[in-house]
């Protein structure tokens, strides 16, 4: 892709319909873009090939055509293997022959600490993961929304793994070349994702590129403080509803939206949400409650 200066991205998986905190993710990532003047593109995160909903991927892009969004073009993971593995022969990697219950029993965190890096594996008998030797220990950076951020990449993530004992792509590895290969300067996405910012990083230091700018944005959470995700089994967005559901998006974004765009045509409302963008109105918090009763 020829190079830009500014090209975002909404990365939704196929594993069931688009629902309001994917909404919220993919607005706030579309009016970064569209008020710098940007590109906006959609990447199919279908690299897990037993998650991937059949007709998912049809109907989220049906579903975001619905709510007015427009995009550069469309990029599927599952295309880009060969990306993947150039980027893996580049990389710092070791073999782990670790079960997920003994990474957690040596840290209840999950992190993990390179001990097939430092020990003799003693199971080749069955295909082992690939982690990557991390490039340096200590990372931080300026996040567009929450301020400043700093990690221990030691203790978190850890020595992550970029490829899994079954094959396929660990989810790092695969973000953080997408990000390299399409050109993407600006990653906008929810809190949730913050600190994978630091292992995405490390893979594309490791790869001796520059990172892209990250901003991650309050996650929504129900009345019971509960995380909206299809996990939650969260309702799915209706494209009938589309103004009305873009104009909490935009609330919950901070943006302060005036009452009477509930019900304005999509045109109308994308128009004033472009021209009144404001970054520093996203509350720089890790989630909020929303209540549409309320608003």
């Amino acid at each position: 892709m020829q190079p830009v200066t500014y090209r975002g991205r909404f990365a939704p998986s196929p594993n069931g319909p688009l629902h309001f905190g994917s909404l919220v993710a993919a607005t706030a990532s579309y009016l970064d873009a569209r008020a710098h003047q940007g590109e906006w593109w959609i990447r199919i995160d279908d690299i897990d090939p037993p998650r991937v909903v059949p007709g998912a991927t049809d109907a989220i892009l049906r579903t975001l055509e619905g709510f007015g969004f427009q995009w550069h073009g469309v990029v599927f993971q599952s295309q880009r293997h060969a990306l993947y593995q150039a980027a893996f022969e580049q990389l710092d990697v070791y073999p782990c022959y670790c079960s997920r219950r003994e990474v957690f029993t040596r840290d209840p965190s999950g992190s993990y600490h390179g001990f097939c890096r430092m020990h003799s594996p003693l199971r080749r008998h069955k295909p082992p993961a690939w982690r990557l030797r991390l490039p340096y220990a200590a990372d931080q950076f300026h996040d567009l929304i929450q301020g400043l951020q700093q990690c221990n990449c030691h203790h978190a993530p850890g020595e992550f793994v970029l490829k899994r004992a079954d094959g396929v792509w660990g989810y790092h590895l695969a973000c953080a070349v997408d990000e390299i290969e399409m050109g993407i300067t600006h990653v906008i996405r929810g809190a949730d994702l913050l600190y994978a910012s630091f292992a995405q990083r490390q893979v594309i230091h490791g790869l001796k590129r520059p990172p892209p700018a990250y901003g991650h944005h309050p996650l929504v959470l129900n009345r019971e403080g509960i995380k909206l995700s299809k996990r939650a089994r969260a309702q799915p967005i209706d494209p009938k509803q589309a103004s009305r559901q873009l104009w909490h998006a935009l609330d919950v974004l901070g943006q302060q939206p005036p009452a009477e765009l509930k019900s304005a045509p999509m045109q109308t409302l994308w128009q004033w949400a472009i021209q009144h963008y404001h970054r520093a109105a996203i509350p720089p918090v890790q989630a909020r409650t929303y209540d549409f009763g309320t608003a």
